[in-house]
């Protein structure tokens, strides 16, 4: 097997054993930002996108996905959320700051959960403007 690195069984891919943790309440923040045109993001603000209120259905597919989190990322464990939020903010005329958080009382953080959150409702707002706005940029996600 030249040129494959060595991987014994204890280094193969799994899912980390969250058995022996405790069970507490978990919380995790994400933040990302959308920057686009002006007129874009007052298109966003006025209500006046092509495809309808762009803030409303960016929030429902962050809470969407955050729910869907361990089908999307490998190994990621199953979580009963107790909540998640996201919101956003406008800090200059050409960008959409959004933050997600997310709870659960379980044995795991949810971080990933919360980052889930802020992609896919970044990503929705791309799509949702991309007919007015292509060189929109999704960025500082973390």
């Amino acid at each position: 097997m030249s040129g494959f690195t060595h991987l014994d069984p204890q280094g193969a891919s799994r899912m980390v054993d969250v058995g022996d943790k405790e069970v507490t309440l978990r919380r995790a923040r994400a933040s990302g930002r959308v920057r686009m045109q002006a007129e874009t993001l007052r298109q966003i603000r006025d209500g006046t996108a092509a495809k309808g209120n762009v803030l409303e259905v960016a929030r429902l597919a962050g809470i969407m996905a955050a729910k869907q989190t361990s089908s999307l990322i490998p190994l990621c464990h199953t979580l009963p959320l107790d909540a998640i939020a996201v919101s956003f903010a406008f800090p200059d005329p050409s960008t959409v700051a959004i933050e997600a958080e997310a709870r659960a009382t379980a044995r795991t953080g949810v971080e990933m959960e919360a980052l889930v959150a802020v992609s896919a409702a970044a990503l929705t707002v791309y799509d949702m403007c991309k007919g007015v706005d292509r060189a929109m940029v999704i960025d500082q996600v973390r």
